[in-house]
């Protein structure tokens, strides 16, 4: 199948050219010059190419838009299905959050979770007129990873066992799944795990292997299966996520309980990063940054702090124009040590673009140190409102934005 163009890639010269000019007054305005100015001018300016183009949907969006709803675009805050927290949701509401998270599990089948997704949409965001729909996403992989269950839902198998079939037949299985996502209201999904699981570390890899999470143990096995189930959610219409870049397959502890979670093996010319190379070059939309150090990458950074993963890694040496999405960096032990508003600061200025909390009451303190480092550096201000527009594209190309 031919390969679907990353959501980032699009209209880059007429955002470029309309960045650079707005960012110029409005650095001007704020009495800020100099090298700052510069930084924020070629980050604006990066993608431009000599050929202008007409401003797309996404950019009238953007335009529109107040500085707490761009930052609100930055931000995925978890909804529990089966018990939705009301003060929680009012609460993600108020801060303009552009993105949920259907978290824990839920029984309760196809209906009643469009139903509930419904309700979360029709209070969604307007900028100028413009109705900005919100990113619906849940942990849909299969075996002991499967959030949504019940009437309408496929009992998907471990993606161990989904990793026995052909190409061809996960590629169809994909599609069913995501159209039931589809059916239930969601349009994203934080899956399929790209980590490759040595056979001889096996179960003993508490994130992944322990649960049958990988498609096997080789990265022949994994590229093609992840990529199959990539291209099958994209036939029915939903986005996909490659996860844990730059891969978990190699660790013991999991970072949702362990802290201090250091890969020892992984560098980036390691095997184990060819699934993610393939799904990105296959149209992957979205990719899922781990939480985990790699001292053979970046000694001094987690992953979702390090801008050698993100920015050289990721972006520059695989190519990846999409949505950089954590893991959660609200009550995982791995960032615990962390603020939160630093949390989401250095996973911001490191390249990533959306902030996933499973705890949205961390949100008014992640969004207000968002905002405050934004008013102190220009550059951090550039790399904010690209990846605004990152996010943008991606709920253009799922037929979340209204322009009329």
């Amino acid at each position: 199948m031919a390969s679907h163009p990353s959501p980032g890639h699009r209209s880059s010269s007429s955002r470029s050219v309309w960045l650079a000019s707005s960012l110029a007054l409005s650095l001007a305005a704020a009495g800020v010059g100099g090298v700052e100015v510069s930084q924020a001018a070629t980050i604006s300016t990066s993608a431009a190419s000599t050929r202008f183009a007409v401003p797309t949907c996404a950019d009238r969006t953007f335009r529109g838009m107040t500085v707490p709803q761009r930052v609100g675009q930055l931000f995925m805050g978890s909804v529990t299905p089966s018990a939705p927290d009301s003060k929680r949701i009012q609460l993600m509401r108020q801060y303009h959050v552009g993105s949920v998270f259907l978290a824990g599990r839920s029984k309760a089948g196809t209906k009643a979770t469009k139903t509930l997704v419904d309700s979360l949409q029709a209070k969604a965001d307007s900028a100028a007129g413009h109705r900005v729909g919100l990113l619906v996403s849940t942990d849909q992989e299969g075996g002991q990873v499967q959030v949504l269950s019940g009437p309408g839902f496929s009992t998907i198998p471990s993606a161990l066992t989904q990793g026995s079939w052909t190409t061809e037949k996960l590629r169809g299985e994909a599609a069913v799944w995501a159209k039931e996502l589809k059916s239930a209201g969601v349009n994203l999904n934080l899956a399929p795990v790209a980590d490759v699981v040595p056979a001889s570390l096996g179960t003993a890899n508490a994130p992944i292997g322990r649960y049958n999470r990988e498609f096997g143990h080789t990265a022949a096995t994994v590229a093609p299966h992840s990529d199959a189930f990539l291209v099958g959610s994209a036939q029915s219409g939903v986005l996909a996520t490659l996860k844990h870049f730059p891969g978990l397959g190699n660790v013991r502890g999991n970072t949702d309980t362990t802290a201090n979670v250091v890969d020892t093996v992984t560098t980036s010319k390691s095997s184990s990063i060819a699934p993610f190379k393939s799904g990105i070059q296959a149209g992957a939309p979205f990719v899922m940054i781990s939480s985990a150090t790699y001292s053979k990458i970046d000694p001094k950074n987690r992953a979702a702090f390090s801008p050698t993963v993100i920015q050289t890694l990721l972006r520059k040496d695989l190519g990846f124009k999409g949505v950089v999405v954590s893991d959660d960096l609200g009550i995982a032990v791995a960032v615990k040590a962390v603020s939160p508003g630093d949390r989401a600061v250095k996973f911001l200025s490191a390249g990533g673009d959306v902030v996933l909390t499973v705890e949205p009451n961390l949100i008014p303190a992640m969004t207000n140190a968002v905002r405050a480092r934004m008013a102190q550096s220009a550059t951090f201000r550039g790399q904010v409102e690209q990846s605004v527009h990152r996010v943008l594209d991606a709920k253009q190309k799922a037929g979340l934005l209204s322009c009329g």
